[in-house]
């Protein structure tokens, strides 16, 4: 069993940045998380890395595999995990689908900034700007203001509605 630090994540991830080998990195965040037996890092927000890498090194099958197990753990996550599962059936050109767990999300309370965020960053990569807009918005209105992640949704959403061709509002005023 594995006791899991942010140093000994850190330097799995930058092994891996230098070796440029990201399905490597996936293979071991993934044993990692199959002895992980406690940590600073939860094993769910392990195996939410493990999905990227799998994403990264062009294996999308294996990453939602693993952002499943993300939502399964139900451990501790910067971001909900099905916001990582719609990005990748949009990979995998399954729009419906995607579009159908991102409706999910919407519905359920207490969605974070973090969260809001990604969601409407995927909207954005996948053409869907009107979406993308409504996704930032929502989230510029309820997130918590001051933070870096509401800094963060109030940029995207700016970008956005330049990208729509709206005129600057009050919210656009909060970004500095």
């Amino acid at each position: 069993m594995a006791h899991v630090t942010r140093e000994h994540l850190d330097r799995l991830l930058e092994q891996a940045l230098l070796a440029d080998d990201h399905a490597s990195l996936a293979r071991k965040l993934d044993d990692l998380a199959q002895s992980y037996d406690s940590g600073e890092v939860s094993r769910a927000a392990i195996l939410m890395l493990a999905a990227e890498e799998w994403r990264q090194a062009g294996q999308a099958v294996r990453a939602l595999t693993s952002f499943q197990s993300a939502i399964e753990d139900g451990g501790e996550v910067a971001v909900d995990p099905r916001a990582g599962i719609a990005d990748t059936l949009f990979e995998l050109d399954r729009a419906d689908e995607a579009r159908e767990l991102i409706e999910v999300i919407r519905c359920d309370d207490g969605v974070n900034t973090a969260t809001v965020l990604t969601v409407a960053e995927t909207l954005v990569a996948y053409g869907d700007l009107p979406a993308a807009h409504e996704w930032a918005t929502r989230g510029a209105l309820s997130g918590q203001k001051g933070t870096g992640e509401h800094s963060a949704l109030l940029r995207t959403r700016y970008r956005i509605r330049v990208d729509l061709g709206l005129p600057e509002d009050e919210l656009d005023e909060l970004i500095s």
